[in-house]
């Protein structure tokens, strides 16, 4: 694998030099390897994507019935048939027309040319054309072409965002590292995709193309195939019910008819009539436009959705596997911890912003600001740290127009931060306090110096003029120093006082808090001017006999509102997992500290989850809360093995390294600000506030959509119920036909229409993220909605009769038996739409006119089913006549009967639930 291995050992096994490949061999490699790209996958043509929106089973019966219709003279039942099905399909396919581009953004984010020594020679050669055992120059800004070995190195530090997820650059180094190493850990590696932050150095390539660590990336988004949505399933699951009760209907009544004697073909036109009265034909379109008007919500509440039927997705979700850095944590490196004279401030604030105080800890480790807050010009020591911080420093902060924004390296940058809260703005105190030389930081010394003049400086412990400023990993600096800055006194630093300090260290590490040390040297004004050339000075006459002056915990902090979401997910019966590319301690502290992590949960790394087999990770994997120094390898492993627990997983993530399991997850949420477009477009939920908190908004919207589409195609049910009764009952009972075909089927359009489109705009029921998931398993109709269709779809056949035998008592025709039946059945229907804004709560306790949508949706319903009646030439067309005021009047006083009913029953059941 290279990494364990030295350059001499590289070099060999790859067959190549320090001087590169020789033209030759590199053409005879570029034969037998490939060109360095990625391999692209057959792309979804536009046709294909169109027709894939007409796959559902509940389209084809659709279908089938508007052929049947046509066959049997039925043009217009035919058309709009036709016509709610190509507006389903339509809706689906505009939402979906800019799926599947996930290796094409791969492809973008890979270098176009490179520089590369082939034969000694420097050259730079499109990136394509690398192949193993080339060697590669690398500079800041570059992006890396290909997998490869660090060779040599000059503060070389990469960007690994892009693969990993973590915002700090990675520090390169040459030596070979022990066997066994994990992929994340693997710091003389160079990968792929991934961008030269700062530095420069020498890598010998060990893999292009599609085995690179973005080709295997490429080739897992490749293979991984969408799972259905659970309201896909639910839908077809009620597709197959309808098909089959289809069937059975019509096979019923054309056998009992001939066996009672009416002539077949009438008997085959009815049982026609009972498969239309059947068949919600509105109902795919209905459904398409209600997650469509879901979509429209979820954007104002920070949520673009992508894939049309994973928007009640969220609502069955009960794992949300969550990258940390940027989607839990601000991604913003800050100080929150500061040691000096042998006490811990705290520092307030979070994020670039350079606002904040600075607070004495008490001993239960919190701040207090009962007068204790610090001012650092009244602090000579921490004064002293937090210039020295600023000053031995590469980094800078400004104020933009999206506000505070830093450039420069994040952990720098953290410093200037906490420096500019104690008022020393850095390009200021640059300019009052000069660097005259620096020594920078590398690999090796794991430290930077500058050297300062102070000439200019505020009144201080200091005589001297001249002050060197280093800071550094804590056993560097404290091994340097001969003394230490307390009580305002440079004191001789002993072995005890070391220790204590070493303790300090340790427990800010355990904190998960990244530690620097900090220390300084002050020279007297004498000091030859001739050993600071052209801002250069020796290690050996600065960075020895220094003074200590303290300590910095800074770390990547939580999102304010993230620990309050996650206690609402964990109300709701959703478990959040970290998954994140960062070390085991910073991830299980963060987690703890957010609700994550709890008692009795476990923790892995990538390394460890390596060490599982199959079942032992099966038998874990509900128990672990949080996974560290993973690879994408390891988070599709997690979605696929809580997928095979039959969980609904949703994971969120920004970066390339996450595409794989976002589009494996059942509900892929990727971050709109920071995410990459290859997470993006492996997603189907985007998050435009990249706010882990907008997705408690996002599941609540879910439920609150799949709840409000149970809710109207429950509602159609017991239409359709109740039409296949009333032609049933009518037929056998009275050999007539109480509704023709195409009354039924403007029944179905108009009820199956307006009003559920106006019930898919319901708010949520109160304490709806209160209750648990859904179980997937039940599909959308459960035998509560069979029981709710056949008891109202029962009592509009009662109506149905009352009124059939009120018109064949009084000697009606046909046309006026059939208008009165047919305005029954809409208005009782209208009054039932009501009833479906809440399967729980009143109509009333809601508020009759909350849901204005709904009030304008039935009184359009209303008048067009008046002008049916009413308008000449409708009348023909509908077979309809005209009804008196008091026939209207006597069947609008038997049709509220519907919502009376139901909200005696909706009384009943909640006292019930009271008791």
């Amino acid at each position: 694998m290279y990494y364990d291995q030295d350059i001499v050992s590289v070099f060999g096994e790859l067959r190549t030099s320090e001087k590169g490949l020789s033209p030759e061999d590199a053409g005879k490699r570029l034969e037998e390897y490939g060109k360095n790209e990625l391999k692209e996958k057959e792309k979804v043509s536009v046709l294909r994507l169109f027709f894939s929106q007409f796959k559902s089973i509940l389209i084809f019966i659709l279908i089938i019935a508007s052929i049947v219709s046509a066959f049997l003279g039925e043009a217009v039942d035919s058309v709009v048939i036709l016509f709610t099905v190509f507006l389903a399909g339509t809706l689906g396919f505009v939402q979906e027309y800019r799926a599947e581009k996930a290796i094409e953004l791969l492809k973008s984010l890979t270098s176009p040319e490179a520089t590369v020594i082939r034969n000694g020679t420097e050259q730079k050669i499109p990136s394509k054309y690398l192949v193993p055992g080339d060697i590669i120059l690398l500079q800041t800004g570059d992006r890396i072409p290909a997998d490869a070995r660090v060779i040599e190195e000059y503060n070389l530090k990469v960007d690994e965002s892009s693969l990993t997820g973590e915002s700090v650059p990675v520090q390169k180094v040459t030596d070979a590292l022990p066997a066994g190493t994990s992929e994340a850990d693997r710091t003389n590696m160079v990968y792929a995709g991934t961008a030269v932050a700062y530095g420069r150095g020498k890598a010998v390539i060990t893999a292009t193309g599609m085995k690179t660590s973005f080709g295997e990336l490429a080739g897992l988004l490749g293979t991984i195939e969408r799972s259905r949505t659970p309201l896909q399933e639910s839908l077809d699951k009620f597709g197959r019910w309808i098909g089959a009760a289809t069937i059975v209907i019509v096979a019923f009544v054309a056998v009992l008819g001939i066996f009672l004697g009416f002539p077949p073909l009438d008997m085959f036109l009815w049982g026609i009539a009972l498969a239309v009265a059947a068949i919600p034909e509105a109902l795919p379109a209905v459904v398409t436009v209600g997650l469509g008007l879901g979509v429209r919500r979820m954007v104002k509440r920070n949520a673009l959705v992508r894939k049309l039927p994973s928007v009640e997705t969220l609502g069955a979700t009960n794992v949300i596997c969550s990258d940390k850095t940027g989607t839990l944590t601000q991604n913003k490196m800050t100080v929150e911890k500061i040691y000096v004279n042998g006490q811990t401030i705290k520092v307030t604030g979070a994020g670039y912003t350079p606002e904040g105080k600075f607070l004495k800890e008490d001993p239960e480790g919190e701040g207090s600001e009962n007068g204790d807050s610090y001012a650092s010009g009244n602090d000579t020591h921490l004064h002293f740290l937090l210039l020295g911080a600023a000053l031995c420093n590469d980094s800078s902060l400004h104020n933009g127009e999206d506000g505070w924004e830093i450039r420069g390296d994040p952990t720098e940058a953290a410093l200037v931060v906490a420096a500019a809260k104690a008022g020393f703005e850095k390009s200021e105190i640059d300019r009052k306090y000069p660097r005259l030389a620096e020594i920078p930081f590398s690999s090796e010394s794991k430290r930077m110096t500058t050297f300062n003049r102070l000439e200019n400086g505020p009144d201080s412990f200091l005589d001297s003029k001249l002050v060197a400023f280093s800071k550094g990993a804590p056993e560097v600096i404290l091994g340097s120093c001969t003394k230490i800055f307390i009580d305002g006194e440079m004191k001789d630093f002993t072995p005890e006082k070391k220790q204590e300090i070493f303790e300090q260290v340790k427990e800010l590490a355990d904190q998960a808090l990244r530690v620097m040390a900090f220390s300084f040297r002050p020279f007297e004004e004498s000091f030859p001017p001739e050993k600071v050339s052209s801002g250069k000075i020796s290690a050996e006459i600065v960075e020895e006999d220094m003074v200590f002056s303290g300590l910095t915990g800074m770390r990547d902090p939580p999102r304010e509102e993230v620990k309050a979401a996650i206690k609402t997910c964990e109300d709701a019966g959703i478990k959040t997992v970290m998954i994140t590319g960062d070390h085991k301690v910073t991830a299980a502290e963060i987690a703890r500290e957010l609700g994550i992590l709890k008692e009795n949960d476990l923790t892995l790394t990538g390394a460890e989850l390596d060490d599982l087999e199959e079942e032992e990770f099966d038998d874990k994997v509900e128990r672990v809360s949080v996974y560290s120094r993973v690879y994408p390898s390891h988070k599709l492993r997690v979605v696929e093995a809580l997928k095979k627990k039959d969980y609904i997983v949703a994971m969120t993530g920004d970066g390339v390294n996450d595409a794989p399991a976002l589009k494996a997850a059942d509900m892929g949420i990727a971050m709109g600000i920071t995410g990459t477009d290859v997470s993006k477009e492996a997603s189907s939920m985007i998050l435009t506030d990249d706010n882990f908190a907008s997705i408690v908004s996002a599941v609540e919207e879910g439920r609150n959509i799949f709840k409000n589409i149970r809710n109207f195609i429950t509602y159609g049910l017991t239409c359709h119920i109740g039409e296949v009764l009333i032609v049933l009952i009518a037929i056998l009972g009275w050999q007539i036909l109480p509704l023709m075909a195409v009354q039924i089927l403007w029944i179905n359009l108009i009820t199956d229409g307006l009003p559920p489109m106006a019930l898919s705009v319901e708010p949520p029921d109160r304490g709806l993220m209160r209750q648990k998931p859904r179980n997937v398993e039940e599909g959308i109709i459960t035998r509560r909605e069979i029981a709710a269709g056949l008891g109202i779809g029962g009592l509009i056949t009662v109506q149905a009769l009352i009124v059939l035998v009120w018109a064949l008592d009084s000697g009606f025709s046909i046309h006026k038996l059939q208008t009165m039946v047919f305005t029954l059945v809409v208005f009782s229907e209208m009054f039932n739409a009501f009833n479906w804004r809440s399967e729980r709560y009143s109509v009333f306790s809601l508020g009759l006119f909350t849901n204005k949508a709904l009030v304008y949706a039935v009184l359009t319903t209303v008048i067009l089913q008046l002008m049916v009646i009413y308008v000449p030439f409708l009348q023909f067309a509908f077979s309809t006549v005209p009804l008196s005021l008091s026939e209207l009047g006597i069947i609008l006083a038997l049709a509220s009967t519907t919502l009376i009913s139901v909200e005696i029953v909706k009384h009943i059941n909640n006292g019930r639930k009271a008791d």
